[in-house]
């Protein structure tokens, strides 16, 4: 500790920090109240925590943790009782293998590391942060233990109930321990059952939280109306929002970690009725992104698509509603097609996911920089692949399309039903018929469907009616057909989980000659099929024989076509 305590010193005076004079004052006032040199550099004044904390971390090679963007399981909680943890201020943070990180005041404290590990039988590794931070972390994870149930329950209904208009009184609510910890609980809870996105919906008795989960919402549970004030402005804080304005909405994000996971959170909050309504999005950034190989593609499409993606200039697109998988598409493609070789840059609302060696650029309206501008300074930076996240407007889907007449491959999305409609889509934008042509190679249209549940899958037999709906008839005979049964693992839905049906166009001759004269979206499609397109329907059914998923997910997800 000497050693260290040494190291210190010798930083801070090198740094300017503290002067020799100021180091004679600072061991006085060790001496006179029992601090360490930190906490009496602090509450002298000659440093702020969060400055320390950030030197120590910089200077001598500790780690830092921001506490705040951590949400620590509570089985790692467990491993530290609370009088060890307020004794020596750190509270444990990750445990990987035989290694448990904890987060210290004072991490070269020998004392409380022995102790640690002769408590956990674990290697060590001490983590520095801010004394205040730690403090918090404790009273949240040891004073409100338990289920979220059990959490509710031992909030004090009187402390929470704080009016909307009293601005003061709601900062003071959302830094209390148990509010915390049920936010914290929430959004571990949602990505523990793989959702997508948490509704915190007001309604006039109740706040209803909902979860999506494999595209559908479910929900949770209904906290008490006393604390929606409080919930909803802890996420407000959380995510950089203005707790005092609730007459406009607002967005905004914040990050959290969950043992190695790290989630983007987006956040959009508008005025209803009954109070503020939150839409949380959950973006796992610390996932790899998904393969071609595991979107769910047939042999037949997958063998076509590669050949497409292969070509060295034109364009493709990739239609599809909202939340139908298009972007982790666009992302399989370029992983898969990624080379030192290749320039690839994208532009995207928002930057989803990290591909390492693509220059990605983050559309930022506040200063002009929208797709088409972004499109244009693209074309300067001598690219081979771009990907534009979004074709919104005329004069994006221009700049698109002159880009994949002049040497570059473009990918894209748009806002489609099913392939053949994507031309029409850029008709109506005002592109000429014979630039669609010459510039566009293939269209894949696709839609997610779940998954039947593996733990408790189970043959059955469809009735008539399902099968005349979906054109089987006859063709169903021998076939077995699965569905889930439902069990706790699937949250007693029968689904667990995933995968894409396509449709993919791949234009021909004869395809190009109708899109110049202007044929409609019908009449490209039975041309389409004629050529061998194989359609989203058709696709389903065809995994739904393979027993991936079933037949009313197929009708679900295909009924408005």
């Amino acid at each position: 500790m000497k050693k260290e305590r040494k190291s210190l010193v010798e930083s801070l005076i090198e740094e300017g920090i503290i002067t020799f004079e100021q180091l004679k004052e600072v061991e006085e006032e060790e001496r006179r109240s029992g601090l360490n040199l930190r906490k009496a550099l602090v509450k002298m004044g000659l440093v702020s925590e969060d400055d320390l904390v950030a030197f120590l971390s910089n200077k001598l090679g500790i780690t830092q943790i921001v506490l705040e963007s951590y949400i620590i399981d509570p089985k790692i909680i467990d491993l530290v009782p609370e009088g060890l943890a307020r004794k020596y201020e750190l509270i444990p943070v990750l445990k990987i293998g035989n290694r448990l990180s904890c987060a210290m005041v004072d991490p070269w404290n020998v004392f409380a590391l022995d102790e640690l590990r002769a408590k956990t039988g674990l290697i060590i590794e001490p983590m520095v942060a801010t004394q205040t931070e730690i403090k918090r972390a404790i009273d949240e994870y040891y004073t409100a233990k338990g289920t979220i149930e059990e959490v509710i329950l031992a909030i004090d209904k009187e402390k929470v109930s704080v009016k909307d208009a009293d601005v003061k009184g709601l900062e003071a609510v959302v830094e209390e321990p148990a509010v915390i910890r049920l936010v914290n609980l929430v959004i571990s809870r949602a990505l523990a059952e793989g959702s997508s996105d948490i509704h915190i919906e007001p309604e006039k008795e109740t706040l209803n939280i909902r979860f999506r989960v494999d595209g559908l919402l479910h929900q949770v549970f209904s906290p008490p109306k006393h604390l929606q004030s409080a919930i909803i402005s802890r996420i407000k804080i959380m995510s950089g929002l203005d707790i005092a304005e609730r007459r406009v909405p607002q967005d905004g994000r914040f990050n959290i970690k969950l043992e190695s996971r790290e989630v983007d959170v987006r956040v959009s909050c508008v005025p209803s009725i009954y109070g503020e309504s939150l839409a949380l999005r959950l973006l796992d950034v610390s996932g790899n992104v998904l393969t071609l190989e595991q979107l769910g593609f047939s042999r037949d499409v997958m063998q076509d698509y590669l050949k497409l993606i292969s070509h060295p200039y034109g364009m493709i697109l990739v239609t599809g509603p909202t939340g139908s998988g298009k972007t982790s598409t666009l992302y399989a493609s370029l992983s898969k097609i990624n080379s030192v070789d290749k320039n690839i840059i994208t532009i995207e609302d928002p930057v989803e996911y990290h591909l390492p060696g693509v220059r990605q650029i983050q559309v930022n309206a506040k200063v002009d920089l929208t797709f088409a501008n972004g499109l244009r300074a693209i074309l300067r930076q001598d690219p081979n692949v771009i990907m534009v996240g979004e074709i919104r407007d005329a004069q994006a889907a221009e700049i698109a399309v002159q880009a994949a007449l002049t040497g570059h491959m473009v990918f894209s999305t748009l806002h489609t039903n099913d392939a053949p409609s994507a031309i029409v889509r850029l008709a109506d934008m005002k592109i000429e018929p014979f630039l669609i042509s010459s510039s566009l190679i293939g269209v894949l249209a696709q839609r997610l469907v779940r998954k039947i549940c593996k733990e408790c899958k189970e043959d059955y037999a469809p009735d008539e009616e399902m099968l005349k709906e979906l054109g089987l008839g006859d063709k169903a005979k021998g076939v077995k057909f699965y569905r889930g049964k439902g069990c706790p693992k699937c949250l007693n839905t029968g689904y667990k989980g995933r995968l894409a049906l396509f449709e993919l166009m791949v234009l021909n001759e004869n395809l190009r000659r109708m899109i110049v004269n202007r044929m409609s979206a019908s009449e490209i499609r039975k041309e389409a099929y004629n050529f061998g397109m194989v359609g989203i329907k058709e696709d389903g059914v065809e995994k739904a024989k393979s027993g991936f998923t079933t037949l009313d997910e197929i009708l679900r997800i295909t009924q408005e076509e």
